[in-house]
């Protein structure tokens, strides 16, 4: 089977390439036998940062992911849609940025002091609604059998949203109900107490689940979303491990955990290649956002989760798919994880769903290392505020927060920051100033200028709500 081409019905721009969203008609299945289509792996770890992987830092032990490296393209401008757990899933599952959703944050908006907030943030959405179109939904129809394991954090219940099957994944953003380890006290995990040994990682439990669901659907298509609560916390070392970090400048309760997380990536890998379907297998590895800066330093990218400094969104992104894209490759074009919706279905031969704008672009013209997509800007905008942790530095602005209210985009070698509280423009040269540390706003106004032109005229198309309201309770301390 050859690759498929997206090709849109329907296309609608901004000027220079801001933004493409497409509104197709329903989704409908291939015409090609289901053995021939291809199976989709996502795996989707949890809080996982651009530097926590061994092919980008020798700190951490990755060998089954440095093998998926190897055998597949690295892409090494990967973002993340947003800096934190829900807007990321919710922008990757929807295809949309976050103002098409509104899903800005985990709960509530007005995240830390009220004394520290200039502004009334926007009121944060919490999940996706049941109605609406996901990417599993778009493949359920499209007659792929879908699955989900581990975290879920846009809904009580994945069922509701495209899967059929549901192993762990609930509306909490943590491992909650007894942690990492069995047995649970409570949620969807609880009713595995009886199945597997107490002490049972949950890495474990999502593993084995996934080649048992592989080995039931081998016949057909399938997507499966390996959602792994890794290494999100809280942190609770893995015994086997953890001695292989004694003498590493690391956390190495995380760093296990790592190594665990890897553990299960290879168990599902291994089951493809058991069962014949490597062949025939796009798999797919990224994280939701940045690391989380107290556990694990991003540098040189600035600080992490919850930043949309460099370090809090950007990505580990792996793609394999054999004879289709080249082993040990690398694609150096910016991508973003709402790339992923149409690039599934893309290479499942489904056509996009009926009255649903898609943010992203399929990505499946990189995938032979020789083909392009068309330059454009990426977007991020967090009109709220994200409370800092603990007391180390996060490398943000100021003490209080990992972000306050503002929009982001990148062009080309261009990142622009806007803050909404006091109107702040920064501009950074990503090619030589990686760490955002140098502000070129006013040595280079006119790029600046062009670049804040471009932002608020995606923010007028998408609809972004621009805090603006002055908190009545916010008491500036003195400088």
């Amino acid at each position: 089977m050859e690759p498929i081409t997206f090709r849109p019905n329907g296309l609608r721009r901004l000027a220079h390439g801001l933004i493409m969203a497409v509104a197709l008609t329903a989704p409908i299945a291939s015409h090609a036998e289901d053995f021939a289509r291809p199976n989709i792996v996502y795996f989707n770890v949890d809080d996982l940062g651009v530097m926590d992987v061994g092919f980008n830092s020798p700190r951490y032990r990755t060998p089954n992911i440095d093998k998926l490296r190897r055998e597949g393209m690295l892409f090494t401008e990967a973002y993340a849609p947003a800096a934190n757990c829900a807007p990321s899933r919710a922008a990757v599952f929807s295809g949309q940025y976050a103002p098409r959703h509104g899903v800005y944050t985990v709960g509530n908006s007005d995240r830390g002091d009220s004394r520290d907030r200039k502004l009334i943030p926007i009121k944060n959405t919490e999940f996706l609604p049941p109605e609406k179109m996901t990417l599993a939904r778009a493949l359920q129809q499209g007659g792929y059998k879908t699955i989900h394991l581990g975290k879920w954090h846009l809904g009580p219940d994945p069922t509701q949203q495209g899967f059929d099957i549901n192993i762990g994944g609930d509306k909490s953003g943590g491992p909650s109900g007894g942690g990492y380890f069995s047995p649970f006290s409570r949620g969807p995990m609880k009713r595995f107490n009886d199945s597997y040994p107490k002490g049972t990682h949950r890495v474990d439990i999502f593993s084995d689940q996934a080649l048992k669901f592989m080995r039931a659907n081998k016949e057909k298509p399938f997507f499966l979303h390996m959602a792994f609560y890794s290494v999100h916390t809280g942190i609770e070392a893995v015994p086997e491990f953890v001695g292989h970090y004694k003498d590493k400048p690391v956390n190495a309760a995380y760093a296990s955990m790592i190594e665990k997380m890897d553990q299960g990536v290879g168990r599902i890998l291994d089951g493809l290649e058991e069962l014949g379907l490597e062949e025939n297998t796009l798999v797919v590895f990224c994280s939701d956002n940045g690391g989380v800066q107290n556990l694990s330093s991003q540098q040189p990218y600035r600080s992490g989760k919850g930043s949309y400094f460099e370090g809090g969104i950007r990505e580990p992104l792996v793609v394999r798919w054999p004879g289709r894209i080249p082993a040990d490759s690398t694609c150096k074009t910016p991508v973003i994880a709402t790339d992923f919706f149409p690039t599934f279905i893309d290479v499942a031969g489904i056509k996009a769903p009926a009255d649903t704008i898609l943010d992203g672009v399929s990505l499946v013209p990189l995938f032979d290392g020789k083909g392009q997509i068309e330059e454009r800007a990426l977007f991020w905008h967090f009109p709220i505020y994200l409370q800092k942790y603990g007391n180390k530095d996060y490398e943000a602005h100021d003490p209080a927060f990992r972000t306050r209210p503002g929009s982001a985009m990148r062009m080309g070698k261009w990142k622009l920051h806007e803050y909404f509280e006091d109107g702040r423009i920064e501009l950074y040269d990503l090619e030589s100033d990686l760490g955002e540390r140098h502000n070129l706003a006013a040595t280079h106004p006119e790029k600046a200028a062009e670049l804040h032109r471009m932002l608020k005229a995606w923010r007028k198309d998408v609809k972004a709500p621009v805090p603006t309201e002055l908190n009545k309770g916010y008491k500036p301390k003195a400088k």
